[in-house]
């Protein structure tokens, strides 16, 4: 059923041309990984350290299966597509937090930005909407894994984040409440005396 939305359940392709897209643009629309800060990047529960990261990576490495499992500015997150096995260790449910820093599991109790119910998808070909209104200004996102289809490990090989990039600039001002007349060197009174006969 890949292409079709079903109801509330945000799950499916977004735009409903499936098969559609040129393979290079496809991999330029989920390009967003490339503005995640790695280095900030936490993974709870990982299997190995370090192998949360190697989720997010290019387009065309999406079905490389040896590497298993904060932005750099401001995101608009459009869609998102998970690849797991064809098997019960694929993920069943996301939930994505945003601006969520300092994540931990006792935080994924909290209400969730948006949830989504999975489909085994080991080929990355669905993708699941994000309500884009919700979505914008991310400047961090955290997404929990909260179940799989019943295996004891979950397993993960891909996440593709589409969407918009804004760098982020900070611009700091100064503004007077009220003017102090000596931090202005004006010359306001004249010394010259004009009379009126």
């Amino acid at each position: 059923m890949a292409g079709h939305g079903h109801g509330g359940h945000g799950h499916g392709h977004s735009c409903g041309c499936e098969g559609q897209h040129d393979p290079a643009e496809r991999g330029l629309e989920f390009g967003l990984y490339q503005k995640i800060d790695l280095e900030k990047l936490q993974c709870l529960n990982e299997s190995r350290e370090g192998a949360g990261k190697l989720v997010f990576k290019p387009w065309e490495e999406r079905r490389d299966r040896e590497k298993v499992a904060l932005f750099t500015g401001s995101v608009k997150l459009k869609g998102v597509i998970l690849i797991g096995d064809d098997d019960d260790s694929h993920p069943a449910e996301m939930r994505l937090y945003k601006n969520c820093t300092h994540m931990s599991f006792d935080d994924t109790a909290r209400e969730p930005d948006q949830v989504f119910r999975l489909n085994r998808d080991p080929s990355g070909e669905l993708e699941y909407p994000t309500k884009i209104a919700r979505f914008s200004g991310v400047t961090h996102l955290s997404i929990h894994i909260s179940k799989n289809f019943g295996s004891e490990t979950t397993r993960v090989y891909y996440i593709g984040l589409r969407g918009e990039f804004t760098q982020v600039s900070v611009t700091i001002c100064t503004y007077e409440a009220s003017a102090n007349p000596a931090d202005h060197k004006v010359d306001v009174f004249s010394t010259q005396s004009h009379f009126i006969s």
